[in-house]
């Protein structure tokens, strides 16, 4: 199973925990401008994530993700997200980009490609 993860810099960002594979990124941008970064993840049972809030003294939750959406296949979560982030005729985008870490609060979640 699949899951789309969200993170916005500068607010929260979604860290895998264990059983969280993620598979691919991608940077959303509205309007021109960087908004949000949306993860696809393969999902074992029991699996969780770890919402962590990027403000002094922020919170940091351990969800579980029995409680979220679930695709069958990436390419489905992929479509699911495509369909959220596009709004009729305004200027809305998906572009991939690099995972940089797998591993729960060692790196950023992204990397920007060039």
């Amino acid at each position: 199973m699949y899951v789309v993860l969200t993170s916005k810099p500068g607010e929260y960002r979604t860290e895998p925990g264990v059983g969280v594979e993620m598979v691919a990124a991608y940077e959303y941008h509205f309007q021109g401008r960087f908004k949000a970064v949306f993860a696809i993840a393969r999902i074992q049972d029991g699996s969780r994530v770890r919402i962590v809030e990027e403000m002094p003294n922020g919170t940091i939750n351990d969800i579980p993700t029995r409680q979220m959406e679930k695709f069958a296949t990436a390419e489905q979560a992929y479509e699911e997200l495509a369909g959220l982030t596009h709004f009729g005729s305004l200027q809305a985008e998906l572009r991939q980009c690099e995972l940089t870490g797998h591993k729960t609060g060692t790196q950023p979640l992204v990397k920007q490609q060039s």
